[in-house]
């Protein structure tokens, strides 16, 4: 059985000092070698193990016949956005879980496969679809890949669509969140504007509940929203001296590096604080992030603490070799208890305690407790915290009539709907959890809502 052919990258010492891609892509060759390791099987476990649908084996099957217009066309019937896919959906416990090739061997590459292909939008001219419109307005409030989805599965539904958005440039996670290393923005722009070139109508800077209610878009002939704004609320350890000078969320650390580009000075100025001891609190994707987003802005040390093994983190595998060939330490079964801070309130140290595993929580990964006395300190000009986010609250306070539960989150039914007839929702202020999952998300919702607008008496 042959090997998976591994995606090229770039040398860890070079690649940890700036913000340019890791992973180069197939060249030419590659891509055909890799493609022609899929067995096109009659009954593809791949596709069914992908949120939003893809028909793997054939856009596989067209690379391996040197075909990749045909397989991008495969690609957008179903994804709105396939070069971000490509980088950043965790195809190892989705499609790639799936593969038949895997049960024995090594699974084939689809996520290289699918950023190979879709890289080849930049090159593609003629693959815009003429859609039949049937002038029905839908807004989608939040430009993140849940709404971006749900938008542009409605635009090729023949919907006409505007997507509001409160920040100044549209992405959302995309955008702010992941960083240029692993998603350039560039790719980002031109999956936007090819939706943009379909028809997509685009509104920044809007905060949907202050700039403009709810009820208003419905005033102005909105037929259905789909709300996808996100989850933007910190999650904070409650310890004490949190609040110390240079402790930062990681959501407000990344949204200045990758959103304002702070990164790219002197071509932009926003300021950020280049810490040289560097401490990282979380074990997910955004804590390892942040981690190598620090080391690239010239930390001498960057240790990420965890509280848990690493067997338990839920930060893909790969990117958690990447971190570590980038020179970044993994503390685990450790978990701070008080920041420590000078005479000017600015953090130097962190004080941490030993952990040991227990039984397995409701996650289905060992909990952790505190082993007594193992108390000691770790030296760190600047922590950043990257515990979760909790929901944003903004649009559901100011919606009378939206409910949400307990934890802030949009309560939704089996059809993506508010409590609210016509008002849908998706993506992280519903619960979800990945980029991949809020697509699948907002592809269920766009059906959804087709079915509601083509009889939307039926749900009052």
């Amino acid at each position: 059985m042959s090997q998976k052919i591994k995606m090229p990258e770039r040398d860890p010492q070079i690649r940890k000092r700036d913000f340019n891609q890791v992973n180069t892509g197939y060249t030419h060759d590659e891509m055909l070698a890799e493609a022609k390791r899929c067995l096109q099987c009659k009954n593809p476990m791949c596709s069914k193990g992908c949120p939003v649908e893809v028909d793997i084996p054939i856009f596989i099957k067209y690379l391996s016949e040197n075909n990749p217009k045909e397989a991008i066309k495969i690609l957008n019937q179903k994804s709105s956005l396939p070069a971000v896919c490509g980088r950043v959906c965790p195809q190892e416990s989705q499609c790639e879980k799936s593969c038949v090739l895997g049960r024995n061997g090594e699974s084939v590459s689809i996520g290289n496969l699918e950023r190979y292909a879709a890289d080849m939008i930049v090159e593609d001219n003629d693959n815009n679809t003429v859609i039949e419109k049937n002038n029905i307005k839908v807004a989608i409030v939040g430009s993140g890949p849940a709404g971006l989805t749900c938008g542009g599965d409605l635009l090729k539904m023949g919907y006409d669509v505007t997507v509001y958005e409160s920040l100044h440039d549209t992405g959302g996670v995309l955008r702010y969140g992941i960083p240029e290393f692993r998603l350039p923005k560039k790719i980002l722009d031109i999956e936007v504007n090819k939706l943009k070139n379909l028809g997509m109508k685009i509104v920044l800077n809007t905060l949907i509940g202050r700039t403009k209610t709810v009820q208003e878009l419905f005033d102005e002939d909105y037929k259905a929203v789909f709300i996808a704004v996100g989850a933007g609320l910190p999650v904070f350890p409650m310890v004490p001296g949190e609040n110390l000078n240079h402790i930062y969320c990681s959501n407000e650390f990344l949204v200045r590096v990758n959103l304002m580009r702070s990164f790219d000075f002197p071509n932009f100025d926003t300021p950020v604080y280049k810490g040289k001891n560097v401490v990282v609190v979380g074990g997910g994707n955004t804590a390892i992030d942040s981690a190598r987003t620090a080391m690239r802005l010239s930390a001498e040390s960057v240790k990420l603490v965890y509280r848990r093994s690493e067997n338990e983190m839920p930060a893909r595998k790969e990117e958690q070799r990447h971190a570590k060939e980038e020179g970044i330490e993994f503390v685990t079964l450790t978990n701070p208890v008080k920041f420590i801070g000078d005479e000017k309130k600015f953090v130097q140290s962190v004080e941490c305690v030993k952990m040991e595993l227990g039984k397995p929580d409701e996650s289905g990964r060992r909990c952790s407790k505190e082993v007594e006395g193992s108390s000691y300190l770790i030296e760190a000009d600047m922590v950043i915290l990257a515990l979760g986010l909790h929901p944003n609250p903004i649009l559901s306070s100011l919606t009378k009539g939206l409910n949400t539960n307990t934890k802030g989150y949009i309560i939704i039914d089996d059809n993506f709907m508010t409590s609210m007839p016509g008002i849908f929702a998706g993506g992280d202020i519903v619960g979800g959890d990945t980029v991949i999952e809020a697509m699948g998300m907002g592809k269920k919702a766009a059906r959804a809502m087709d079915k509601y607008l083509k009889n939307p008496s039926k749900y009052t």
